[in-house]
């Protein structure tokens, strides 16, 4: 799917008002040498196409990624027009070598994936942004339910008006939504999938979000707070649980689209060409790949350049506390930023 947020306009009309912070790109002279990425304690070597997906199948765009308990890894794609097989969600083990493959119905759609322990069990949430639909499956694609646009919520006229992007995980196991294709909203909804309540809504003021692509809850205070990639603003944004303004993040940003954690790190791949890493503070410390501005996306494969991003949409940290990062690009790619000692 084509992000109604997005246009070349927008990548090349920020270039001049951003100045990108400094990249290490160190490479051997041998064609084999992988691109060294970051600086100080935060340096990873670079291995893009780390996963290639199962014979008889083609990357579209490489939206999500999630890892469970036993180290499997997840990624959820659109599934390339030329591709002979439909299966949008790839699984592999922890060495990126795919074992199985499923989810016909996301072809096209795929989008958010997100893995929530529950109990004994684990369960992915999907977010199909063709269908519009937030989906809990099973780690083996069974679907557990399925919730469409939230017209209890008296904001949506009709299901077009709605286009869910990501989800995160309240503590007491309520979901948050963000309707970041859609009409910029964030819904509350219990652990069965059913509505709660609306606690934030479209604008560009404090409180106000534009394109909520990506939204989690971060582990690293006393009190959990829902920070928002609030990507049509170009900044990260603090929410308390019921959706009041806390505080703003804009340093390094420039389209963020989603947040993870480990430790005192927060990790925020940003469509415009770079993966950020920052401070418990939430001062960036490291821009990994930066390639903006880039007009690649269309290209074939042989011109990407080695170590710099082209449009990172998803990005987590692997249990190893290596990086595994997916971009939007119609041909896919996966690139695995393997921490330096």
């Amino acid at each position: 799917m084509i992000d109604p947020h997005l246009s070349r306009r927008a990548f090349t009309g920020a270039a001049a008002a951003f100045v990108a912070a400094p990249y290490v790109l160190a490479q051997s002279r041998t064609e084999v040498a992988r691109p060294v990425l970051g600086t100080g304690a935060h340096v990873y070597e670079a291995i893009h196409d780390w996963v290639t997906p199962p014979a008889g199948l083609a990357w579209g765009d490489t939206h999500g990624l999630a890892q469970d308990a036993q180290g499997r890894i997840y990624i959820a794609h659109t599934v390339n027009g030329s591709s002979e097989q439909a299966h949008a969600v790839v699984v592999c083990d922890p060495d990126g070598t795919p074992i199985t493959a499923w989810g016909d119905a996301f072809r096209g759609g795929a989008h958010g994936l997100d893995l929530r322990r529950e109990g004994s069990d684990e369960f992915l949430y999907h977010c199909d942004t063709q269908r519009r639909l937030v989906v809990k499956t099973s780690l083996d694609g069974e679907v557990v339910w399925t919730q469409g646009v939230p017209m209890d919520s008296g904001v949506y006229v009709d299901a077009s008006r709605y286009c869910p992007t990501n989800v995160a995980f309240a503590p007491d196991g309520d979901l948050f939504v963000g309707d970041g294709y859609g009409s910029s909203y964030i819904h509350r909804y219990g652990a069965d999938g059913s509505y709660k309540k609306t606690i934030c809504g479209p604008g560009a003021e404090a409180g106000q979000v534009s394109c909520p692509h990506g939204l989690w809850i971060d582990p690293r205070g006393d009190t959990p707070e829902l920070v928002v990639a609030d990507r049509g603003n170009r900044r990260l944004q603090y929410l308390s649980l019921d959706g009041e303004h806390r505080r703003f993040v804009t340093a390094g940003m420039r389209m963020p689209c989603d947040i993870k954690f480990r430790g005192d790190l927060m990790l925020v791949p940003d469509l415009e060409s770079v993966v950020t890493l920052l401070d418990k503070d939430n001062h960036p410390v490291a821009h990994l790949g930066d390639g903006h501005p880039s007009g690649l996306r269309g290209s074939p494969r042989e011109k990407f350049i080695p170590g710099r991003f082209v449009h990172p949409h998803d990005a987590i940290f692997l249990a190893s506390g290596d990086i595994l990062v997916a971009e939007w690009v119609p041909i896919g790619r996966i690139t695995l930023l393997k921490k330096k000692d």
